[in-house]
């Protein structure tokens, strides 16, 4: 082998930390209401956990999905308030908001006319589908939620696995005005090698605005700092496209 091939395979430096981030905004910390955290001591582990990797701010995003986790804006905030008390009381540097996941279905339309959706900064509205079959109406979703006013964010993309063998659908989306959020820990395959090919493709197609952890557990957030050495990531992060420090 050449020295010129044994540069050009050599690969990049890992990250040191996700402070180029700087804001997540994507997780499941409000104790006791989804399927994240579970009780206030494990919401405050993962919030230290995401200090030390270089995140300042949080906007976490419990799940509304009116079949299994049927939150609403008091039951987020009350948890918010509780969670905040105790970041505070613990004297950790992090500042903490709370906005929402929303799960689209028939009910989403209910809301958008007759609720203020719960919101990230900038009037984001971060929401997903079903993984196991083709949402029904989404231009018409879509639609209702940008004539309402609000910034669209599609929460991990990569994850819909019935769109993998139609790329197109997703450059549908973004002609839409649809932003796209893929999840960090898609780059180390935590959710299926599949998954992790089509991340890494929205990532070369330069589809992906922002990267959340949608961390849940520990687990979630031990494969963070693996992520760091993720070359899918270092070249989202040279894309330029990045907006979570805006937030």
């Amino acid at each position: 082998m050449s020295i010129f091939n044994i540069f050009k395979s050599k690969k990049p430096d890992p990250l040191p930390d996700y402070s180029f981030l700087g804001t997540d905004m994507h997780s499941h910390l409000v104790p006791g209401i989804d399927d994240g955290s579970k009780t206030l001591t494990e919401s405050l582990i993962l919030l230290s956990g995401l200090y030390k990797l270089g995140f300042r701010k949080i906007i976490t995003t419990p799940h509304i999905m009116p079949d299994h986790y049927r939150n609403t804006p008091e039951i987020i905030n009350s948890g918010l308030a509780t969670l905040k008390s105790a970041v505070d009381n613990i004297e950790m540097p992090i500042e903490l908001h709370a906005a929402a996941e929303y799960y689209t279905d028939f009910t989403i339309i209910e809301k958008i006319a007759n609720e203020k959706l719960l919101t990230i900064p900038g009037n984001y509205v971060l929401f997903e589908f079903s993984y196991f079959s083709p949402p029904q109406g989404i231009e018409s979703i879509i639609f209702q939620l940008q004539s309402s006013g609000y910034k669209t964010i599609l929460a991990h993309p990569e994850r819909y696995i019935y769109w993998h063998n139609n790329f197109d659908f997703y450059k549908s989306l973004k002609d839409r005005d649809v932003y796209f959020q893929v999840n960090i820990n898609s780059l180390v395959g935590e959710y299926s090698i599949p998954v992790k090919k089509i991340a890494e493709k929205l990532i070369k197609n330069n589809l992906i605005e922002f990267a959340g952890t949608d961390l849940h557990n520990e687990h979630h957030l031990n494969l963070l700092s693996e992520a760091l050495r993720s070359e899918a990531l270092i070249e989202l992060y040279n894309s330029g496209k990045l907006m979570n420090n805006k937030l």
